[in-house]
């Protein structure tokens, strides 16, 4: 199993962008398909971003797309969001995921879970 740690979550005005990280440790960091997921109050836990293993496919939920980036650097074992022209309903906490099968939205397929970096995006 992978252990995720995210970071770079915090206060933002609408417009703004932030790059969220997740630091994956465990050895075959590089076989698992991630994810991003959001929560917000209130709300229940969706998908935001996916990417498979090898970074060359990747998902958007259709409320981030062409505003959000998903990403993963091979060698230093991070997993990466792009998050630009934020906007208040962006507001939640944010999971970075890893998954043992192929690339998926469902939150299902997902066994390990960081756990989560506050982004609030203020109007």
């Amino acid at each position: 199993q992978v252990q995720l740690v995210e970071s770079g979550g915090g206060l933002v005005q609408a417009g703004g962008s932030l790059r969220l990280s997740c630091a994956a440790s465990g050895r075959t960091f590089s076989n698992y398909a991630m994810g991003w997921f959001r929560q917000a109050p209130g709300k229940e836990r969706e998908f935001v971003a996916a990417i498979n293993w090898s970074g060359v496919s990747t998902y958007y939920a259709d409320s981030v797309k062409d505003r959000f980036t998903i990403s993963r650097g091979s060698y230093a074992k991070t997993l990466y969001l792009h998050m630009n022209s934020l906007k208040p309903e962006d507001t939640a906490v944010y999971y970075c995921a890893a998954s043992t099968l192929l690339v998926s939205r469902t939150e299902s397929a997902f066994g390990s879970w960081g756990q989560g970096t506050q982004v609030t995006v203020s109007s």
